[in-house]
């Protein structure tokens, strides 16, 4: 921290952990988090309309610094070699380097179609567990410590460690399927328990390396695990599959000083969110608005969780009337604290730039007056 004649200045990242665990702050964070990043077409469509073939969005909008990430092998290590099957047109299909077997639009603009996944019995996933889920193998950690300790020390940034797409559920629907993941919870229980506890294994004795270089400030859990009717699991399995999972990350948590542990999940997430906060959950997003979560509720019910996100992205592609529906539903969330202000997704590309920039605009000025130091 640095102080000045008038007021105290947060480092970028002790701000954006404070704000999302109720601490005093100078003012709320701005432009951090996926809900102020556009997809690479809406990207291609505002360099046009903007004819800046160089635009640097964060930069033009002035965005506050995220979460630094120490560069790891959280998944499988080593990767399986990516390998073309077929090409047709505008489409491909191949193998990527998970082991997932795909048909998708060659220039990323669409959602993949899923076609087979590396693990489908429990022979698979033991063969697999061996080779490529070794916690020893050398080389998962890839950071230089010395480079990674200068760069927060100059760009103030918290540490993070955790990212998309490694979650309890997350990542063993990438290594199975969403289909195969809701049926194996029945069909191979056992197989399904031993995936989720064998990655947490492995990703706490990870994060336990790190802490031994650099304080950890936040623990990210990639899950998208709803949908618009709600939780594609159960609460009671939740419970039962995931959640000792959960306890094991939160006891490490309080153990290194952690202070974040947060939780991203497409969908209505209401079913989560107070089952994940009793196993040490304290920030949630994005909050998809047409999965019908209101985050000025989520507040009402849950006075100390961080809420990032909830601004709904359709309205980018309306009126500015719609717009300053979205910015006020922002001004309401900072005024109750704990909340970061994002768009509740990737932006899309029927969203105008010149809506996104005026709401970026008219947010920055809510951020800044926002504050207690």
């Amino acid at each position: 921290m640095a102080q000045d004649s008038k007021r105290m200045i947060l480092a970028p990242g002790e701000r954006l952990v404070r704000c999302f665990t109720g601490g005093d702050i100078d003012r709320v964070p701005f432009g951090v988090g996926l809900g102020w990043s556009p997809w690479g077409e809406t990207s291609e469509k505002w360099r046009k309309e903007t004819k800046s073939p160089g635009l640097d969005i964060a930069r033009e909008l002035g965005y506050d610094a995220s979460f630094a990430v120490p560069k790891t092998e959280s998944g499988m290590f080593p990767r399986f070699e990516q390998e073309i099957i077929e090409e047709s047109g505008d489409i491909v299909v191949l193998k990527d380097d998970r082991g997932i077997t795909m048909r998708c639009m060659k220039d990323g603009s669409s959602m993949p179609e899923f076609l087979s996944y590396p693990v489908e019995t429990p022979d698979d996933w033991d063969k697999l567990k061996t080779e490529k889920f070794n916690l020893s193998s050398a080389g998962r950690i890839l950071e230089d410590w010395d480079e990674f300790r200068g760069k927060i020390k100059e760009t103030g940034e918290a540490v993070q460690v955790g990212q998309f797409p490694y979650g309890v559920f997350g990542a063993a629907r990438d290594l199975i399927g969403v289909e195969n993941l809701l049926t194996g919870f029945y069909d191979y229980p056992e197989m399904i328990r031993d995936i989720m506890n064998h990655l947490t294994d492995l990703w706490i004795g990870l994060w336990d390396r790190i802490s031994e270089q650099v304080q950890i400030d936040h623990i990210h859990i990639w899950e998208d695990m709803s949908g618009k009717q709600g939780s594609l699991i159960s609460p009671s399995m939740i419970e039962e599959f995931m959640m000792p999972c959960y306890d094991r990350i939160a006891e490490f948590a309080k153990a290194k000083g952690v202070r974040m542990i947060s939780v991203d999940s497409d969908g209505d997430c209401c079913e989560l969110v107070p089952l994940m906060i009793r196993h040490g959950v304290n920030v949630f997003f994005p909050f998809e608005v047409q999965a019908g979560n209101d985050v000025r509720e989520y507040r009402k019910k849950y006075k100390e969780l961080g809420i990032w996100g909830g601004l709904d992205k359709r309205a980018l592609a309306g009126s500015l009337s719609h717009v300053d529906v979205e910015v006020e539903r922002a001004a309401q969330m900072i005024s109750m604290g704990s909340y970061v202000p994002m768009f509740d997704h990737l932006i899309p590309p029927d969203a105008e730039w010149e809506n996104f920039k005026y709401a970026a605009e008219e947010i920055k000025s809510i951020c800044a007056l926002s504050g207690k130091l």
